[in-house]
């Protein structure tokens, strides 16, 4: 299951949750002060991918 990040609109903290797919949209609650009103934010990452001539590049894909 992937990791996704919630921010709580009642404290407004940010936190990371393991969820299945199918509960994704669903309201998660703050493990900070309990609160059930969350959304769900867009979260970025980065990948390291191996050039042809063997030197690491990150940020993207070749």
């Amino acid at each position: 299951m992937p990791f996704y990040e919630y921010r709580c609109r009642k404290c407004g903290k940010q936190f990371e949750k393991i969820v299945s797919i199918s509960e994704t949209n669903k309201k998660q609650i703050c493990p900070y002060c309990g609160g059930k009103n969350t959304e769900k934010l867009i979260s970025v990452f980065s990948a390291k991918v191996a050039s042809t001539n063997g030197n690491s590049t990150g940020g993207g894909f070749t």
